[in-house]
Parts: C-alpha cells; sequence; structure tokens
C-alpha cells in the first residue's frame, strides 16, 4: 500500500530553531515541509487557504501566540508544541496537542513526536501498511513508559496498585512509594494499553491492579487502606472477576 506522507508547517520566531525543526524534517521520510513561518499570524494567513497535517508551533510568540493560533487551525491539523517554557504544558494538552516538546530537544524526542503523528493519521484513514509497529497489548506486557516532568518513566506494572484519574492528568500510585507519579493523559487511553487480565477499570476514576486487591467490602475495594468506590457501571464485570476467583461454599 502507499505509504502514508504528512505534510508539516513550522511556526517558530527563532531562526535558529526554525532552521532545527526544518533539518528534522527534511531527514524524516514520511514528512513533506510545506511551509515555514517566523510568526504565528504568517502561519495563520497561509492555513486560511492551505492545509497541512502536523503543525510544530512554538508557543511563545509576539502578537499572537501559539496556543491562540492551535484553536483557530483546522481540526484536521494535529499540533505538536515546540517551547522553551515548560508552564505550557497543561494549556497544550487541553488544546489536545498530539505531543509537547521542550527546548533544547533532541532528534530522537522529534521522532517520536512525528510518530505520533504519523500513527494517528494512519488510525485516521484506516491504513495499517505503515503504522509505527509497535507491540499488541497483550496479558505479558510487563512495564510501561509514561511521560512525566518531560523524562519517560519505566513504570513497572507489576508495582502499580491503581491508577486515578484526575480532570488533566493521572496518579499512578506504586507499591512502596508514598507519593504518585502524575502524567498527561487520559484514563480512556491508559486502560486501551493495560493486560484486562491484571487491571480493571472500576470506576470512572479507577483503574485497580487486580493481584493487589486486599479487602472487598460491600461496594469498596481496598488496596493499601485506600478504598476505592465500584461504581454501578463497573460492578457487573467486578463482581464476574469475584465470582470466578472465589471458593464456593
Amino acid at each position: 500500500m502507499e505509504t502514508l506522507i504528512l505534510s508539516c508547517v513550522i511556526v517558530d520566531d527563532e531562526p535558529m530553531a526554525l532552521n532545527l525543526v526544518e533539518s528534522y524534517v527534511e531527514k524524516t521520510p514520511f514528512l513533506a515541509l510545506k511551509k515555514k513561518c517566523s510568526s504565528a499570524i504568517d502561519a495563520m494567513e497561509y492555513l486560511q487557504t492551505e492545509t497541512a497535517d502536523v503543525l510544530f508551533l512554538d508557543i511563545q510568540m509576539p502578537d499572537l501566540t501559539g496556543l491562540e493560533l492551535s484553536k483557530m487551525v483546522s481540526k484536521d491539523t494535529r499540533i505538536i508544541f515546540t517551547t522553551a517554557f515548560d508552564q505550557y504544558a497543561l494549556e497544550g494538552f487541553k488544546v489536545e496537542a498530539l505531543d509537547y516538546l521542550l527546548k533544547p530537544f533532541d532528534y530522537a524526542e522529534f521522532l517520536n513526536a512525528a510518530n505520533k503523528a504519523r500513527t494517528w493519521f494512519n488510525l485516521l484513514k484506516g491504513s495499517t501498511s505503515d503504522t509505527v509497529k509497535t507491540p499488541p497489548t497483550t496479558d505479558k506486557k510487563e512495564f510501561l513508559f509514561v511521560k512525566s516532568e518531560y523524562k519517560q518513566l519505566r513504570i513497572k506494572l507489576a508495582d502499580v496498585q491503581y491508577f486515578e484519574g484526575l480532570k488533566d492528568y493521572i496518579k499512578i500510585w506504586i507499591k512502596d512509594n508514598p507519593k504518585p507519579i502524575l502524567t498527561l493523559m487520559s484514563l480512556k487511553s491508559l486502560e486501551e494499553e493495560l493486560p484486562s487480565s491484571e487491571f480493571m477499570r472500576v470506576h470512572r476514576s479507577f483503574i485497580v491492579s487486580l493481584k493487589n486487591i486486599e479487602v472487598v467490602e460491600r461496594s469498596q475495594i481496598i488496596i493499601n487502606k485506600q478504598r476505592i468506590t465500584v461504581s454501578e457501571q463497573y460492578k457487573p464485570k467486578f463482581l464476574e472477576f469475584i465470582n470466578q476467583n472465589s471458593l464456593n461454599g
């Protein structure tokens, strides 16, 4: 099948940053550069008549910021923010950016973000021939990499007690760790990556490790002194798990 090529536009008011991202695009076979813009206003004018699959977008720029521009572009254009200021991360995820590259970033980080775009468009267009090859979710998965404080942390699933979803991020509660790991991700996306035989969604805000459940009391699960309510929506599936693993009589 035909290889998917993504058209892209780079927006940055710093010439060195603009040229660096251009060099990264040129060495990435599935990206095709359509336009370089030194301001968000130039990009806005260009995108009024032209289209782009991916927008590599700086945030802090004069007159019109990257965040403001991201709210004006077509929903068909995926945003990858590039910035030197980490305080914009939460806002970046609120506008559903595919990724957030913190300057200075290297080609490996850039390529990882670009691959997310390629995967997204392949899924959108129903193409599977050129997607990034990732292992399917199976019950043998032993770890996940999660982005936290601009680092990719390797989390052993055996050590996870439960995941707690909040408005804009997830708390990952780890065995023998008094503080959770925070990551910007939806609980629904996480649920799709977890082995179903080991983890179960029991509430709109909680996914629990089944092997770390200590007590089930009425409609509550107790894990490491934390009480987690099993909501009505998820109760039938959870009760089925309990029945399958109970001694009769």
